[in-house]
Protein backbone atom coordinates (compact mmCIF):
# COMPACT_ATOMS: atom_id res chain seq x y z
CA UNK A 1 0.00 0.00 0.00
CA UNK A 2 1.43 3.38 -0.98
CA UNK A 3 2.35 5.89 1.72
CA UNK A 4 0.87 9.38 1.55
CA UNK A 5 3.05 12.00 -0.12
CA UNK A 6 3.99 15.34 1.42
CA UNK A 7 5.94 18.11 -0.27
CA UNK A 8 8.29 20.56 1.41
CA UNK A 9 9.07 23.85 -0.32
CA UNK A 10 12.03 25.32 1.53
CA UNK A 11 15.73 26.08 1.65
CA UNK A 12 18.60 23.76 2.49
CA UNK A 13 20.60 23.71 5.72
CA UNK A 14 24.19 22.56 5.28
CA UNK A 15 24.28 21.64 8.98
CA UNK A 16 21.39 19.20 8.52
CA UNK A 17 19.23 20.56 11.35
CA UNK A 18 16.59 22.69 9.63
CA UNK A 19 15.05 23.33 6.22
CA UNK A 20 14.53 20.46 3.82
CA UNK A 21 16.86 18.22 5.86
CA UNK A 22 14.54 18.45 8.87
CA UNK A 23 11.39 18.20 6.76
CA UNK A 24 12.34 15.08 4.82
CA UNK A 25 13.64 13.32 7.94
CA UNK A 26 10.40 14.12 9.76
CA UNK A 27 8.25 12.93 6.87
CA UNK A 28 10.13 9.62 6.78
CA UNK A 29 9.90 9.15 10.55
CA UNK A 30 6.13 9.64 10.40
CA UNK A 31 5.46 7.27 7.51
CA UNK A 32 5.17 9.79 4.68
CA UNK A 33 7.03 9.86 1.37
CA UNK A 34 8.70 13.24 1.12
CA UNK A 35 9.19 15.29 -2.03
CA UNK A 36 11.07 18.58 -2.02
CA UNK A 37 11.31 21.86 -3.91
CA UNK A 38 14.43 23.86 -3.11
CA UNK A 39 13.99 27.64 -2.92
CA UNK A 40 17.48 28.55 -1.67
CA UNK A 41 20.82 26.98 -0.82
CA UNK A 42 22.21 28.24 2.46
CA UNK A 43 25.61 27.98 4.10
CA UNK A 44 24.74 27.62 7.76
CA UNK A 45 25.70 25.81 10.92
CA UNK A 46 24.63 25.86 14.54
CA UNK A 47 26.02 29.40 14.97
CA UNK A 48 24.20 31.08 12.09
CA UNK A 49 23.69 31.62 8.37
CA UNK A 50 26.76 32.84 6.46
CA UNK A 51 25.49 32.78 2.87
CA UNK A 52 22.22 32.39 0.93
CA UNK A 53 21.93 31.57 -2.78
CA UNK A 54 18.38 31.96 -4.05
CA UNK A 55 17.27 29.43 -6.65
CA UNK A 56 15.98 31.18 -9.80
CA UNK A 57 12.20 31.52 -9.71
CA UNK A 58 11.84 29.63 -13.00
CA UNK A 59 13.67 26.67 -11.46
CA UNK A 60 11.43 26.78 -8.39
CA UNK A 61 8.41 26.72 -10.70
CA UNK A 62 9.85 23.82 -12.73
CA UNK A 63 10.39 21.81 -9.55
CA UNK A 64 6.80 22.42 -8.44
CA UNK A 65 5.40 21.28 -11.78
CA UNK A 66 7.66 18.20 -11.74
CA UNK A 67 6.25 17.12 -8.38
CA UNK A 68 2.60 17.99 -8.95
CA UNK A 69 2.52 16.45 -12.43
CA UNK A 70 3.82 13.11 -11.17
CA UNK A 71 2.97 12.49 -7.50
CA UNK A 72 -0.32 12.49 -5.54
CA UNK A 73 0.62 15.16 -3.03
CA UNK A 74 -1.58 14.92 0.06
CA UNK A 75 -0.09 17.89 1.91
CA UNK A 76 2.32 20.75 1.23
CA UNK A 77 4.56 22.44 3.78
CA UNK A 78 6.44 25.68 3.13
CA UNK A 79 9.53 26.90 4.95
CA UNK A 80 11.99 29.53 3.79
CA UNK A 81 10.70 31.01 0.53
CA UNK A 82 13.08 33.96 0.50
CA UNK A 83 11.44 36.34 -1.98
CA UNK A 84 8.06 37.89 -2.63
CA UNK A 85 8.06 36.29 -6.09
CA UNK A 86 8.51 32.83 -4.58
CA UNK A 87 5.73 33.46 -2.06
CA UNK A 88 3.33 34.53 -4.84
CA UNK A 89 4.29 31.56 -7.01
CA UNK A 90 3.67 29.08 -4.20
CA UNK A 91 0.34 30.73 -3.39
CA UNK A 92 -0.73 30.39 -7.03
CA UNK A 93 0.33 26.77 -7.55
CA UNK A 94 -0.59 25.40 -4.13
CA UNK A 95 -4.00 27.03 -3.64
CA UNK A 96 -6.67 24.41 -3.04
CA UNK A 97 -4.26 21.87 -1.53
CA UNK A 98 -3.78 21.11 2.18
CA UNK A 99 -1.10 23.72 2.89
CA UNK A 100 0.94 24.25 6.06
CA UNK A 101 2.82 27.57 6.05
CA UNK A 102 5.79 27.99 8.36
CA UNK A 103 6.44 31.72 7.84
CA UNK A 104 10.24 31.68 8.02
CA UNK A 105 11.32 35.30 8.23
CA UNK A 106 14.09 35.16 10.84
CA UNK A 107 16.42 32.24 11.61
CA UNK A 108 16.96 30.98 15.17
CA UNK A 109 20.38 32.67 14.98
CA UNK A 110 18.75 36.03 14.15
CA UNK A 111 19.61 36.04 10.43
CA UNK A 112 16.92 37.82 8.39
CA UNK A 113 15.50 35.44 5.78
CA UNK A 114 12.76 37.69 4.40
CA UNK A 115 12.22 41.46 4.30
CA UNK A 116 9.13 43.66 4.31
CA UNK A 117 8.20 42.69 0.74
CA UNK A 118 8.19 39.03 1.74
CA UNK A 119 6.08 39.76 4.83
CA UNK A 120 3.54 41.61 2.70
CA UNK A 121 3.45 38.77 0.17
CA UNK A 122 2.68 36.30 2.96
CA UNK A 123 -0.19 38.47 4.19
CA UNK A 124 -1.61 39.32 0.77
CA UNK A 125 -1.11 36.06 -1.12
CA UNK A 126 -0.06 32.98 0.86
CA UNK A 127 -1.92 33.13 4.17
CA UNK A 128 -5.34 33.57 2.49
CA UNK A 129 -4.91 30.24 0.64
CA UNK A 130 -3.19 28.33 3.48
CA UNK A 131 -4.84 25.63 5.55
CA UNK A 132 -2.83 26.55 8.63
CA UNK A 133 0.07 28.88 9.42
CA UNK A 134 2.49 28.00 12.24
CA UNK A 135 4.41 31.07 13.44
CA UNK A 136 6.36 31.19 16.66
CA UNK A 137 5.73 34.29 18.74
CA UNK A 138 8.43 36.37 17.01
CA UNK A 139 7.06 35.43 13.58
CA UNK A 140 3.49 36.16 14.66
CA UNK A 141 4.57 39.59 15.89
CA UNK A 142 6.35 40.24 12.59
CA UNK A 143 3.32 39.21 10.54
CA UNK A 144 0.90 41.25 12.63
CA UNK A 145 3.21 44.26 12.75
CA UNK A 146 2.46 45.03 16.40
CA UNK A 147 2.71 43.60 19.91
CA UNK A 148 0.16 41.25 21.38
CA UNK A 149 -0.26 38.06 23.34
CA UNK A 150 -0.02 34.71 21.51
CA UNK A 151 -3.79 34.28 21.93
CA UNK A 152 -4.53 37.73 20.49
CA UNK A 153 -2.15 37.26 17.57
CA UNK A 154 -3.61 33.84 16.74
CA UNK A 155 -7.11 35.33 16.64
CA UNK A 156 -6.02 38.26 14.47
CA UNK A 157 -4.07 36.20 11.93
CA UNK A 158 -6.94 33.71 11.65
CA UNK A 159 -8.97 36.65 10.34
CA UNK A 160 -6.91 36.34 7.13
CA UNK A 161 -8.67 32.96 6.51
CA UNK A 162 -6.16 30.29 7.55
CA UNK A 163 -6.18 28.44 10.83
CA UNK A 164 -3.27 29.63 12.98
CA UNK A 165 -1.10 27.87 15.53
CA UNK A 166 1.16 30.26 17.42
CA UNK A 167 3.73 27.87 18.85
CA UNK A 168 4.96 28.38 22.38
CA UNK A 169 8.36 26.75 22.58
CA UNK A 170 10.87 28.33 24.95
CA UNK A 171 14.39 26.83 25.21
CA UNK A 172 14.63 27.88 28.86
CA UNK A 173 11.12 26.80 29.89
CA UNK A 174 10.30 24.15 32.44
CA UNK A 175 6.97 22.48 33.10
CA UNK A 176 4.66 23.11 30.16
CA UNK A 177 4.39 25.38 27.14
CA UNK A 178 1.27 26.40 25.28
CA UNK A 179 0.45 26.61 21.59
CA UNK A 180 -2.59 28.69 20.62
CA UNK A 181 -4.81 27.22 17.88
CA UNK A 182 -7.27 29.60 16.23
CA UNK A 183 -9.60 28.59 13.42
CA UNK A 184 -11.50 31.23 11.46
CA UNK A 185 -14.65 32.29 13.29
CA UNK A 186 -13.77 30.38 16.45
CA UNK A 187 -12.08 31.51 19.68
CA UNK A 188 -8.46 30.41 20.11
CA UNK A 189 -7.87 27.32 22.23
CA UNK A 190 -4.72 26.48 24.21
CA UNK A 191 -2.84 23.27 23.46
CA UNK A 192 -0.38 22.48 26.23
CA UNK A 193 2.55 20.09 26.08
CA UNK A 194 5.66 19.41 28.16
CA UNK A 195 8.50 21.90 27.92
CA UNK A 196 12.00 20.58 27.24
CA UNK A 197 14.70 22.96 28.50
CA UNK A 198 17.50 22.60 25.97
CA UNK A 199 19.83 24.60 23.76
CA UNK A 200 19.60 21.91 21.08
CA UNK A 201 16.59 23.39 19.34
CA UNK A 202 17.86 24.31 15.86
CA UNK A 203 15.24 23.09 13.38
CA UNK A 204 12.38 22.87 15.87
CA UNK A 205 9.98 25.05 13.87
CA UNK A 206 10.67 23.16 10.65
CA UNK A 207 10.21 19.85 12.44
CA UNK A 208 6.90 20.91 13.99
CA UNK A 209 5.39 22.21 10.75
CA UNK A 210 6.53 19.19 8.74
CA UNK A 211 5.15 16.83 11.42
CA UNK A 212 1.87 18.73 11.23
CA UNK A 213 1.83 18.31 7.43
CA UNK A 214 2.64 14.61 7.77
CA UNK A 215 -0.27 13.98 10.12
CA UNK A 216 -2.61 15.97 7.86
CA UNK A 217 -1.40 13.84 4.93
CA UNK A 218 -2.43 10.77 6.96
CA UNK A 219 -5.94 12.23 7.21
CA UNK A 220 -5.92 13.59 10.75
CA UNK A 221 -8.01 16.56 11.81
CA UNK A 222 -6.18 19.81 12.41
CA UNK A 223 -6.34 19.51 16.20
CA UNK A 224 -5.24 15.87 16.11
CA UNK A 225 -2.37 16.74 13.78
CA UNK A 226 -1.33 19.68 15.98
CA UNK A 227 -1.29 17.61 19.15
CA UNK A 228 0.61 14.76 17.51
CA UNK A 229 3.12 17.14 15.95
CA UNK A 230 3.78 18.74 19.35
CA UNK A 231 4.23 15.31 20.92
CA UNK A 232 6.72 14.35 18.21
CA UNK A 233 8.74 17.55 18.71
CA UNK A 234 8.76 17.03 22.47
CA UNK A 235 10.06 13.48 22.00
CA UNK A 236 12.78 14.58 19.58
CA UNK A 237 13.91 17.51 21.77
CA UNK A 238 14.19 15.08 24.67
CA UNK A 239 16.39 12.79 22.57
CA UNK A 240 18.82 15.58 21.67
CA UNK A 241 18.56 17.46 24.98
CA UNK A 242 22.11 16.70 26.10
CA UNK A 243 23.89 16.41 22.76
CA UNK A 244 27.05 18.44 22.19
CA UNK A 245 26.93 18.78 18.41
CA UNK A 246 28.17 22.09 17.00
CA UNK A 247 29.39 25.33 18.58
CA UNK A 248 26.00 27.06 18.80
CA UNK A 249 22.38 26.01 19.22
CA UNK A 250 22.56 22.32 18.45
CA UNK A 251 20.13 20.37 16.26
CA UNK A 252 16.87 18.81 17.33
CA UNK A 253 17.11 15.04 16.91
CA UNK A 254 15.75 13.41 13.80
CA UNK A 255 16.70 9.91 14.91
CA UNK A 256 14.13 7.32 15.94
CA UNK A 257 16.44 5.67 18.47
Amino acid sequence: MNPPVALTIAGTDSGGAAGTAADLATFAALGVHGACVITAVTAQDTTGVSDIHAVPIATVEAQLHAVFDDLPVAAVKTGMLGSAAAVELVACLCAGRPLVVDPVLVATSGAVLGGEDVRRAYLDHLLPVATVVTPNLDEALALAGHDGSPEELARELAGLKPAVIVTGGDPEATGTCTDWLAEPGRPPIPLTHPAVPTKNDHGTGCTYSSALAAHLAHGGTLREAAERAAAYVTRQLTRSQHWTLGRGRGPIAHLNT
